[in-house]
């Protein structure tokens, strides 16, 4: 089956609105014509299985060009609308792109190389208003590629992950089963859709028939909340630098009534505890799921329920319907509960493999089983923890450090907003921990160093003290609200 089809089994004909929001909004059966109309164009204009950038901002134009792509039993390569020309033109290079959609607003940032076909909002209008539509054969093999989502590599070289259209169906499936969702829920999003954590929001609720928010602005923390309360969300997803900028920097959010919202969601790194305590105060019936996954497996593995938030803080639970979690030694074998490993994931929803690269793809599918490369460990009711990344791991004089560990001591000081510990060359230790702390404000930073050192010197072990501290104003993040780690 075509993952378009499996989106639109029970919805193509609703006239509910699937997209809602101020600026714009597009109602079910628009969308799957529309989407129909694109698809029938590329199949007549440019054939099958070729791969198609777009380059979009969240919106109707995004959505409906990226379900048509699908639908035409072509390749969506989505990137990020911040995307460096350089990178771009690797991309376009690499996959052997002659189709772009890219929104008009970003055309004076970014250009296409000759002879590609860009089409913006002008021509997908164009097309929808004249494109007749076309037979497409409902027999189709669900492990044919979908998308090529592309990440940065460890050289610096973007990778792309290769989506099969089996592998979006099958983790759509879980997390609708897990977060019990229907078409009574509206997500409130302001992750983006080329980010595979905006996109799974999209693939659930066009899938059950909810509705979804877009919006582009999370630096508008009042438009935010605003939303959440007109449109009666239902969901909102997040990364931690949502959370901590909603807890910390707006004065309303804690204070505020949601009368509608039934959940919250947050994957994309590890919210501190510290911050999750105080939204689960602030907020005690309002489900908190932390959640845990890769753009290599599609989306999502692990997911800690609402009920055992407080039973297992820190946890980022146990594996997401269909799939499979082990953590494994450096000889390959399971360990024992309370022993560290690399945690490694099997399911319908693990990548193809990497774009053109066989050999990094050997490194990451081992018998099936996806490397995650993370570090974690299983208590005795086999729920799991992450320790670290396996290069985030700091050896200070030979002892392992999680940076982790260092960083929740220093969020527990009520001034400080974000923490990021890295280790930085040393001549003598090998490595030394360096802390990048963003307060709450303005204050004497002497006086908040001392403070902190003297928390870190009550709570932590001599050798995992920071020999360094530095201030900033603002975190960091990127396009996907994801923190920058400097």
């Amino acid at each position: 089956m075509n993952v378009f089809d499996y989106l639109f089994t029970s919805t193509q004909n609703l006239e509910k609105d699937f997209v809602l929001g101020p600026k714009e909004t597009i109602s079910y059966k628009k969308l799957h014509e529309d989407s129909l109309k694109v698809a029938a164009y590329l199949k007549h204009n440019i054939g099958e299985d070729r791969n198609v950038i777009l380059i979009s901002p969240n919106s109707v134009f995004f959505i409906t060009a990226y379900l048509g792509i699908l639908k035409s039993g072509n390749v969506c390569v989505p990137l990020n609308f911040a995307i460096e020309q350089e990178n771009l033109d690797f991309i376009v290079k690499a996959t052997d792109c002659t189709t772009v959609f890219m929104a008009k607003s970003l055309q004076s940032q970014q250009q296409v190389a000759n002879g590609v076909q860009l089409f913006d909002e002008t021509a997908l209008s164009e097309i929808i208003n004249s494109q007749e539509s076309v037979f497409f054969d409902p027999k189709f093999d669900k492990n044919r590629l979908a998308e090529i989502i592309f990440t940065s590599g460890s050289t610096g070289t973007p990778k792309g992950v290769m989506i099969s259209h089996q592998n979006v169906i099958a983790n759509t499936q879980s997390i609708i089963e897990y977060l019990s969702l229907s078409s009574k829920d509206v997500i409130g999003v302001v992750l983006p859709f080329f980010y595979c954590y905006g996109l799974s929001l999209l693939h659930t609720h066009l899938r059950v028939g909810g509705s979804i928010v877009l919006n582009n602005s999370f630096i508008f923390l009042g438009s935010v909340i605003n939303d959440l309360k007109k449109y009666k969300c239902t969901g909102f997803a997040g990364v931690p630098s949502h959370f901590q900028i909603l807890l910390k920097k707006s004065k309303n959010f804690k204070n505020t009534d949601f009368p509608d919202l039934r959940y919250v969601t947050q994957a994309g790194g590890k919210l501190h505890n510290i911050f999750i305590d105080e939204f689960v105060e602030a907020f005690p019936k309002i489900e908190f799921f932390v959640m845990y996954g890769q753009t290599e497996a599609t989306a999502r593995l692990s997911y800690l329920p609402p009920s055992m938030i407080r039973k297992k803080k820190g946890s980022i639970g146990k594996g997401i319907p269909g799939v499979s979690l082990k953590i494994i030694n450096n000889y390959g074998h399971v360990v024992n509960s309370g022993e560290e490993g690399e945690l490694m994931a099997q399911g319908e929803n693990i990548m193809i493999g990497y774009y053109k690269d066989p050999e990094e793809t050997k490194k990451a599918i081992i018998d099936g089983w996806l490397c995650t490369g993370d570090i974690a460990v299983a208590d005795n009711d086999g729920y799991l923890y992450l320790m670290a990344r396996k290069k985030e791991i700091i050896k200070v004089g030979g002892k392992r450090v999680s940076p982790k560990e260092i960083e929740e001591v220093i969020l527990s000081v009520s001034e400080v907003v974000d923490c990021t510990i890295s280790g930085v060359e040393d001549d003598i230790l090998g490595e030394a921990i360096k802390a990048v702390i963003v307060l709450n404000g303005p204050m004497d930073q002497q006086a908040m160093k001392d403070k902190i050192l003297l928390r870190c010197s009550e709570k932590l072990s001599l050798y995992k003290i920071p020999q360094q501290i530095e201030f900033e104003s603002n975190i960091s993040v990127n396009s996907t609200g994801k923190k920058i780690k400097k």
